[in-house]
């Protein structure tokens, strides 16, 4: 019976071993400046992660296997595509020695500290982040202190923590997500598109973005709306603007949710609202201060008026701006691109019907991808929300994004971090042609709008 088995499986198990070599390459082999081999590595891991997929997307329970051994492949190794874990650790060992993180920039006090890695950490997290306040929310900061506290001083200790909370929340995501698609009527192993994509393991569980744990409490938070739970569901919404940010800009797009169902209204509407407020300020008061709450918004404020990174139509106004003002003019850009970005949420609020919880997820989805193609910085851990609202939907066109974000590390591939814009254009010519070529072409006779 063993063999038979083996004798069926044998295919998927061989592409399951190649995609094993592959991640332990990513986690132990590669350095983010090796550009040509990372793409090479990536794209391979992307062709056979959809291989496996494809062929065993009926078979539960082997593909939660394999989406568990593919994470614990980096347990114990260093991210190598991102520095930003190092400021992950500097925050944790800041709050545990009762200093405010929001309060002081590490370039600034690290002489007075004595910890005993400040200069490992220091050096490590660069110039930016050591020249910035801390821009990670309350429930990223309690993360980071578990994390800290548990390990000591042991900076690889440190990772693996962190990294195991991230593998959890994936998990939890998982659990929610496929029984959110199954109570839609839809079919639960779309849940892999999201768990099994090469992007969301290697950026969440190898280069430790917690977008992961923001997208639990989202999808946690849909979960229980769907259940009509929504004190709950706002709570927990809370929580994930809490961990990042990014949610806030879909609490518009709950009015017609809450309006068109027949068990919820206006008022409840509102207490929703106010209950996600609240939860946001309450994990906030144990760093408040007037000082301190400057510092955060100045810290969140330079990604849209001072960084710029893999953008799209920022891009084109930067170009733009410099033939008609002769200069660049992000800081002008980075106060109208938001305020564009905000009056299409609006559009998507009050022109779509978004009374079905499907038809509030694809409003999700355009709302932050209309973001994402008008910010000024897209690092490609900002995909992970996208990525997983996606799954709920026809739109296959961020898994093309995922695909082709890998092609934003070129800009470290050089000494002086400049990026491609060739192959910046390549990107979002081919995402948005394929966007539209979805939305223009393709039948969406198995998803009601």
């Amino acid at each position: 019976m063993d063999l038979k088995l083996l004798r069926l499986y044998k295919f998927p198990i061989l592409i399951a071993l190649s995609c094993v070599a592959f991640y332990w390459s990513f986690a132990y082999g590669l350095v983010r400046e090796d550009f040509v081999r990372l793409v090479m590595l990536y794209t391979a891991l992307c062709f056979l992660s959809y291989k496996l997929y494809k062929l065993l997307r009926h078979n539960f329970k082997f593909l939660v296997i394999l989406a568990i051994i593919f994470r614990l492949i980096f347990l114990f190794a260093l991210p190598q595509l991102s520095q930003d874990y190092f400021r992950f650790i500097w925050d944790g060992q800041l709050i545990n020695a009762g200093i405010n993180p929001y309060q002081f920039i590490p370039a600034e006090i690290s002489n007075g500290l004595n910890f005993p890695n400040t200069e490992v950490l220091l050096n490590g997290m660069g110039s930016l982040s050591a020249g910035h306040y801390s821009n990670y929310p309350p429930v990223n900061q309690l993360l980071f202190a578990v994390s800290s506290f548990l390990a000591n001083s042991s900076q690889l200790l440190n990772v693996m923590f962190l990294r195991a909370l991230i593998i959890v929340a994936d998990l939890g995501t998982l659990y929610f997500g496929a029984r959110l698609l199954s109570n839609l009527g839809l079919s639960r192993d779309r849940i892999f598109l999201y768990i099994l994509n090469p992007f969301i393991i290697i950026e969440m569980t190898g280069n430790l973005h917690f977008e992961s744990v923001m997208v639990f409490f989202l999808v946690w938070s849909l979960y229980l709306l769907q259940q009509k739970r929504w004190v709950a569901s706002a709570i927990v919404l809370g929580l994930s603007i809490s961990v990042k940010l990014l949610p806030l800009l879909f609490l518009p797009l709950f009015l017609g949710f809450f309006l068109k169902n027949s068990k919820l209204s206006f008022l409840k509407l509102l207490g929703f609202y106010s209950l996600v407020i609240l939860t946001l300020v309450i994990s906030f008061v144990p760093f408040y201060s007037e000082e301190v709450m400057a510092n955060f918004m100045a810290s969140v404020g330079l990604w849209f008026g001072k960084f710029e990174f893999n953008a799209s139509v920022y891009y084109l106004v930067r170009w733009i701006g410099f033939q008609v003002k002769g200069y660049n003019i992000i800081e002008t850009a980075g106060k109208i691109l938001p305020v564009i970005t905000f009056v299409a949420v609006l559009l998507l609020t009050f022109l779509r019907k978004n009374g079905k919880m499907q038809s509030l997820i694809k409003s999700m989805l355009f709302g932050i991808s209309v973001y994402l193609l008008l910010s000024t910085t897209v690092h490609p851990w900002y995909l992970a929300i996208p990525i997983f609202l996606s799954v709920f939907t026809r739109f296959r066109y961020m898994l093309v994004w995922s695909l082709l974000v890998i092609l934003s590390y070129s800009a470290y591939s050089n000494a002086q971090y400049d990026e491609n814009m060739w192959l910046v254009a390549f990107e979002y010519i081919v995402v948005i042609g394929f966007f539209l070529y979805e939305l223009l072409f393709q039948n969406s006779s198995k998803l009601a709008d």
